[in-house]
Protein backbone atom coordinates (compact mmCIF):
# COMPACT_ATOMS: atom_id res chain seq x y z
CA UNK A 1 0.00 0.00 0.00
CA UNK A 2 1.26 3.13 -0.95
CA UNK A 3 1.66 6.36 1.59
CA UNK A 4 2.36 6.67 4.90
CA UNK A 5 -0.96 7.40 6.49
CA UNK A 6 -2.11 4.70 8.75
CA UNK A 7 -5.60 6.40 9.55
CA UNK A 8 -6.14 4.57 12.81
CA UNK A 9 -6.15 1.28 11.60
CA UNK A 10 -4.57 -1.79 12.03
CA UNK A 11 -2.56 -3.13 8.54
CA UNK A 12 -5.75 -5.64 7.54
CA UNK A 13 -8.08 -3.00 8.33
CA UNK A 14 -6.78 -0.30 6.53
CA UNK A 15 -6.11 -2.28 3.49
CA UNK A 16 -9.82 -3.54 3.53
CA UNK A 17 -11.41 -0.16 4.28
CA UNK A 18 -9.08 0.81 0.91
CA UNK A 19 -10.09 -1.81 -1.08
CA UNK A 20 -13.49 -0.73 -0.24
CA UNK A 21 -13.59 2.90 -0.30
CA UNK A 22 -12.07 2.48 -4.05
CA UNK A 23 -14.80 -0.24 -5.06
CA UNK A 24 -17.39 2.53 -3.96
CA UNK A 25 -15.21 5.45 -6.05
CA UNK A 26 -15.61 3.17 -8.81
CA UNK A 27 -19.20 1.89 -8.31
CA UNK A 28 -20.55 5.92 -7.98
CA UNK A 29 -17.74 8.08 -9.43
CA UNK A 30 -17.97 10.45 -6.44
CA UNK A 31 -17.48 9.71 -2.65
CA UNK A 32 -17.65 11.77 0.77
CA UNK A 33 -15.08 11.29 3.45
CA UNK A 34 -12.19 12.55 5.34
CA UNK A 35 -9.11 14.32 3.48
CA UNK A 36 -6.70 11.84 4.60
CA UNK A 37 -8.46 9.26 3.30
CA UNK A 38 -9.62 10.94 0.09
CA UNK A 39 -5.64 11.70 -0.35
CA UNK A 40 -5.15 7.48 0.14
CA UNK A 41 -8.07 6.87 -1.98
CA UNK A 42 -6.63 8.89 -5.09
CA UNK A 43 -3.45 7.06 -5.29
CA UNK A 44 -5.31 3.68 -5.42
CA UNK A 45 -7.89 4.88 -7.73
CA UNK A 46 -5.38 6.32 -10.07
CA UNK A 47 -3.32 3.10 -9.62
CA UNK A 48 -6.40 0.95 -10.50
CA UNK A 49 -7.19 3.34 -13.65
CA UNK A 50 -3.83 2.81 -15.38
CA UNK A 51 -4.10 -0.46 -14.82
CA UNK A 52 -7.52 -0.50 -16.09
CA UNK A 53 -5.85 0.68 -19.52
CA UNK A 54 -3.34 -2.51 -19.84
CA UNK A 55 -6.12 -4.63 -22.17
CA UNK A 56 -3.99 -7.90 -20.93
CA UNK A 57 -5.09 -10.93 -18.61
CA UNK A 58 -2.40 -10.41 -16.14
CA UNK A 59 -4.25 -6.36 -15.57
CA UNK A 60 -7.70 -8.18 -15.69
CA UNK A 61 -6.47 -10.11 -12.87
CA UNK A 62 -4.81 -7.39 -10.97
CA UNK A 63 -8.00 -5.27 -10.86
CA UNK A 64 -10.47 -8.51 -9.93
CA UNK A 65 -7.98 -9.59 -6.97
CA UNK A 66 -7.94 -5.61 -5.81
CA UNK A 67 -11.73 -4.73 -6.08
CA UNK A 68 -14.36 -6.43 -3.83
CA UNK A 69 -17.15 -6.22 -6.18
CA UNK A 70 -17.36 -7.87 -9.78
CA UNK A 71 -19.52 -5.84 -11.74
CA UNK A 72 -17.67 -2.94 -10.39
CA UNK A 73 -14.42 -3.99 -11.79
CA UNK A 74 -16.36 -5.19 -15.53
CA UNK A 75 -17.14 -1.41 -14.86
CA UNK A 76 -13.63 -0.29 -14.58
CA UNK A 77 -12.18 -2.62 -17.18
CA UNK A 78 -15.69 -1.64 -19.89
CA UNK A 79 -16.21 1.83 -19.35
CA UNK A 80 -13.65 4.02 -16.97
CA UNK A 81 -10.56 2.96 -18.32
CA UNK A 82 -11.22 3.52 -22.09
CA UNK A 83 -12.27 6.97 -20.90
CA UNK A 84 -9.28 8.12 -19.72
CA UNK A 85 -7.09 6.12 -22.69
CA UNK A 86 -5.63 9.68 -24.06
CA UNK A 87 -5.08 11.04 -20.23
CA UNK A 88 -1.70 10.22 -18.61
CA UNK A 89 -3.15 10.36 -14.70
CA UNK A 90 -4.91 12.81 -13.00
CA UNK A 91 -7.74 10.81 -12.95
CA UNK A 92 -9.91 12.39 -9.53
CA UNK A 93 -10.22 15.41 -7.81
CA UNK A 94 -10.40 16.60 -3.80
CA UNK A 95 -12.65 18.73 -3.20
CA UNK A 96 -12.21 19.92 0.37
CA UNK A 97 -16.16 20.96 1.79
CA UNK A 98 -14.97 21.85 5.60
CA UNK A 99 -14.82 20.29 9.10
CA UNK A 100 -17.48 17.78 10.12
CA UNK A 101 -20.23 18.36 12.58
CA UNK A 102 -19.25 16.72 16.04
CA UNK A 103 -15.43 15.94 15.69
CA UNK A 104 -14.44 18.80 13.51
CA UNK A 105 -13.04 16.04 11.24
CA UNK A 106 -12.02 17.84 8.02
CA UNK A 107 -14.27 16.31 4.62
CA UNK A 108 -13.33 16.14 1.21
CA UNK A 109 -15.53 15.11 -2.39
CA UNK A 110 -13.26 12.75 -4.19
CA UNK A 111 -14.71 11.79 -7.37
CA UNK A 112 -13.14 10.95 -10.72
CA UNK A 113 -13.06 13.92 -13.49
Amino acid sequence: MPGSRKLGRATAHRKAMLRALVTYLIENEKIETTVPRAKEVRSLAEKMITIGKGEDLHSKRQIFSFITKEDVAKKLIDVISPKYKERSGGYTRIVRLGPRRGDAAEMAIIELV
